[in-house]
């Protein structure tokens, strides 16, 4: 079976990386060069992506030819606003809206970012359309396609439909992406370390390993600013200044470390798998 075919409403989830462009070409492919009637490509941002991120995006929907769906989130009556390559927020004004509308700092444990900026921004923009081969979007919310590779376990495993991860069912490897990648006119223009784009999605998102977080800030310190604010600011769930994860040192901490050029994170520490992918 052609884990590439679609045959009912469903929607690409697009998170600006090389893994699920990868996946949107493979299904172009499938179509012979267009996109199915019965998808949608949607990329939500959160205004903490990079700008090759955003780059990225744009690259490829000029260079293949197909509609991709920028939203992103707001708390208001619609819930959502669609914005293209041009208007996007940059500034992370979607991310603090979310945070000062919850009066908390999302977390390992409470990740409101994700669910809110990515996933319900996603599904409230596709419940707004009217219909599509008379079938309403608002339906196929759990329909969305994500870009799982098959060496991605841990994430895969939280997915309990795999119809929706045709990478994971197809044998996709971080390999198979770069390998694609090379090859290519084009490509994100952030780094691949070993399969892993270190700058990809939100730009020091606190899923990371901290001394991926670290290197980030000194390669660029002014990152940390917004992370930093963010952290200072007066929440319900602590007025003198929450932490987006208690384990390690603030944003504002870790930016003075890395100003000392001060190493003290364990290298080989994991990320956390999470719902926004490559």
């Amino acid at each position: 079976m052609n884990p590439y075919k679609i045959t009912e409403p469903t929607c690409i989830s697009f998170s600006g990386g090389r893994t699920s462009a990868y996946m949107l070409w493979q299904v172009l492919q499938n179509g012979g060069g267009q996109l199915p009637c019965q998808a949608i490509v949607c990329f939500a941002n959160t205004g903490k992506e990079d700008e090759a991120t955003l780059r990225f995006v744009q690259d490829c929907s000029e260079q293949w030819d197909v509609e991709i769906h920028w939203v992103e989130r707001r708390f208001d009556d619609v819930g959502f606003k669609r914005v293209t390559f041009e208007t996007a927020s940059r500034n992370g004004e979607p991310f603090e809206e979310l945070i000062r509308k919850r009066n908390y700092l999302p977390n390992p444990v409470a990740r409101i970012c994700t669910s809110e900026l990515k996933i319900r921004a996603q599904s409230k923009y596709l419940a707004s359309l009217d219909h599509f081969e008379g079938e309403k979007y608002s339906a196929i919310e759990n329909l969305s396609w994500v870009g799982i590779r098959a060496d991605e376990q841990r994430r895969a495993a939280k997915i309990a439909d795999k119809s929706r991860l045709p990478l994971w069912a197809d044998g996709v490897t971080k390999e198979t992406v770069g390998n694609f990648w090379k090859a290519q006119p084009f490509d994100l223009g952030l780094p691949n370390n070993n399969g892993v784009t270190m700058e990809g999605n939100c730009d020091l998102c606190f899923l990371k390993p901290a001394a991926q977080v670290l290197a980030l800030i000194a390669q660029k310190p002014v990152r940390a600013v917004w992370w930093a604010k963010m952290e200072g600011l007066s929440l319900a769930s602590k007025p003198s200044g929450a932490v987006f994860r208690s384990d390690r040192p603030s944003y504002a901490q870790m930016a003075k470390f890395a100003a000392e050029q001060r190493d003290m994170f364990d290298a080989n520490e994991e990320g956390i798998a999470c719902f926004c992918g490559d």
